[in-house]
């Protein structure tokens, strides 16, 4: 567990890193979900880094994510959350703060396309079942309206189209980095992310000639089924582009 500094507040953080000494490329993991506070965010961060990154700390890689504000805002000024971990990096003894990649998963998916819109230290990223426009997933899941971004998004009802795109990277994708690389993964039995979001997202990606790569799976939200070979593709990819 880590504490560190994000706007004026104290975030809660998790660390797991190799058990050999050295100085190790670093992780930002960018977990899924929302409104968790206290004790079930830690609970919740500490399950999903294990279960996310295990392989990759094996592999030689210090993993690090946050556990999110208390106050948060889904994508608003939350985002700060992830982007000071790159700061506090500096401070983690095994960590190499000038290899860094980061790996989002459904909203952390989102938080990961916002850091790559707002830094130039990340060098790779992983996305997987990811959104990439919020409008449309009302569509899919009315229920997302009422209980996430209507509870959760600061303005919402005053403010809600320009709130949503705010949030979703196929308003701004020339704004990402353009020296980053990516790769987008996703389910085609995906029933919580419709998998069009990531098609759309490539097409647009395709556009503007950025280093990305796309590779669907026919799996769920979570990749049930290939948690293995899941695993051995984010090993694959950031030793590829970070080691």
């Amino acid at each position: 567990m880590i504490v560190y500094k994000s706007d004026s507040l104290l975030v809660n953080g998790i660390i797991a890193e190799p058990k050999k000494e050295g100085k190790f490329p670093v992780i930002i993991f960018n977990r899924g979900g929302n409104k968790e506070i206290g004790k079930v965010a830690k609970a919740k961060t500490l399950f999903t880094l294990v279960l996310a990154t295990s392989k990759l700390v094996e592999e030689g890689y210090v993993a690090i994510a946050s556990c999110y504000r208390e106050n948060d805002e889904f994508g608003g000024d939350d985002i700060h959350d992830v982007l000071n971990l790159i700061e506090t990096s500096e401070e983690i003894e095994k960590a190499d703060p000038n290899r860094i990649g980061m790996f989002g998963w459904s909203r952390g998916g989102m938080m990961t396309y916002l850091s790559l819109k707002h830094t130039d230290k990340i060098k790779t990223a992983v996305v997987g079942n990811g959104p990439s426009d919020m409008e449309a997933l009302i569509k899919d899941r009315p229920e997302m309206e009422k209980w996430v971004y209507a509870k959760l998004i600061p303005n919402y009802e005053k403010n809600k189209k320009e709130e949503l795109a705010k949030r979703s990277v196929l308003y701004w994708i020339d704004e990402l980095d353009k020296d980053a690389s990516l790769l987008i993964l996703y389910g085609t039995e995906d029933k919580s992310i419709n998998p069009n979001q990531s098609e759309k997202l490539a097409q647009k990606l395709t556009a503007i000639n950025y280093d990305f790569t796309l590779e669907k799976f026919k799996t769920d939200h979570k990749f049930s089924n290939m948690q293995k070979e899941r695993d051995a593709i984010l090993i694959d990819w950031f030793n590829k582009k970070l080691k």
